[in-house]
């Protein structure tokens, strides 16, 4: 019974319960005290990303030794392939389901947050993205130089970002998501928005799930395992990106969950988990592509053209691997291409951002769920190849 207690899954799930029934009896006084304890343990997480991308990606890296530019690459093509087929795949859907569809985009009579007590700021290191760049140039340059005291160092910095992921982030990122679904529950997002919410966001839900059972099927297959031995190990991660909406704040729990599976490789799982978590967003491309076509169909009479489609689905895959993993991080991304490509005015760009930030928690948690399947993909595929961790 002590065990289940401390489980993280019932951990997340009482924060999820506790943080609803919160926010529907809380009064402004209350509603203060969370939306400045969630904005500080906010901060400590944000600060957190970069060092757990530097201290599992270099150190992975180093250890793939003159297979690393290969791996390093595959990784690349796979997230692109899997946003692009995401994109595409929302594109038809979109074009067989919305003409049939009567959606209600407007709720009004939300209650507003109250502002943050103080303002605690906690400036990360760096960006995600440099951290990323960083790890990667780092790693690879001590590997083709062969230094032996630069490779052992981030070999102890990441023993150091495991002991602070599991004694930092693990025991408050459930605190964090009670503030989270109370801050919802106080506005009437999950009450006043429900009708608009199930409306839009089921048909995306039902692609999402698509999307990730043919992602694990096909990297099952190629690499002749299990996928089941990696998707069961992911209920944590998958609750964790839907009350954190980002991939980087579920960075820590998704390396939890994916060095459970006795078929994933650790150096697999430590290089692609947190690559993929900055690169590899199939869930919000999917949403997106799904929901301008939508708003399209909504406020301009009729959904832009296949030619269109096909252009802004091929860009978006470009922008994806650049997006940061943070709420509403792929949309604010490609606003150039809403705006660019689909020619949305003020309106349609107001009212995009409003219907993803309604669903983004769950495109989020098919993003970190599908790393799962390219880390089994990249698992095959280094022992096709028989790329070995001390080559």
């Amino acid at each position: 019974m002590k065990k289940i207690l401390q489980s993280l899954p019932l951990r997340l799930l009482l924060g999820v319960v506790l943080g609803i029934f919160g926010g529907l009896i809380a009064n402004e006084a209350f509603m203060n005290l969370v939306v400045t304890f969630k904005q500080m343990l906010g901060q400590v997480i944000t600060f957190c990303v970069p060092l757990i991308v530097i201290g599992f990606i270099a150190p992975s890296i180093t250890r793939l030794g003159k297979s690393a530019s290969r791996m390093l690459g595959v990784a690349l093509l796979l997230a692109y392939v899997s946003s692009i087929g995401a994109a595409f795949f929302a594109m038809l859907a979109g074009y067989g389901l919305i003409p049939y569809l009567s959606i209600i985009t407007s709720a009004e009579g939300l209650k507003e947050l109250p502002e943050v007590i103080f303002l605690l700021e906690i400036p990360q290191i760096m960006s995600v993205m440099s951290a990323l760049v960083f790890s990667v140039l780092i790693g690879l340059g001590a590997t083709w130089t062969k230094a032996e005291r630069t490779i052992g160092i981030l070999e102890e910095f990441q023993k150091i970002v495991l002991e602070i992921v599991t004694r930092v982030i693990i025991p408050i990122l459930p605190l964090f998501i009670a503030c989270t679904f109370c801050g919802l529950s106080y506005e009437g997002t999950i009450t006043k928005q429900l009708p608009v919410f199930l409306k839009v966001i089921v048909i995306v839900m039902v692609g999402h799930y698509i999307w990730m059972t043919l992602l694990y099927l096909v990297a099952g297959f190629y690499a002749g395992k299990n996928p089941l031995a990696v998707v069961r190990h992911y209920g944590p991660a998958y609750l964790t990106a839907v009350g954190t909406m980002s991939s980087a704040a579920t960075l820590a729990v998704a390396l939890r969950c994916a060095r459970k599976s006795s078929v994933l490789r650790e150096d697999m799982v430590s290089f692609g988990i947190p690559l993929f978590a900055n690169i590899h967003l199939c869930g919000s491309v999917l949403t997106e592509v799904f929901f301008v076509m939508t708003v399209s169909q909504i406020l301009y009479g009729g959904m832009p053209s296949m030619t269109t489609m096909i252009l802004f689905c091929l860009l978006l895959g470009v922008f994806a691997i650049g997006a940061p993993g943070v709420p509403g991080g792929t949309v604010m991304a490609s606003l150039g291409l809403i705006t660019g490509v689909l020619l949305f005015d003020s309106t349609g760009t107001a009212l995009m951002l409003t219907i993803f930030a309604l669903q983004d928690s769950f495109g989020t948690a098919c993003n970190v769920t599908g790393d799962g399947a390219l880390t089994l993909m990249l698992t095959g595929y280094a022992k096709k190849h028989q790329i070995g961790e001390d080559n």
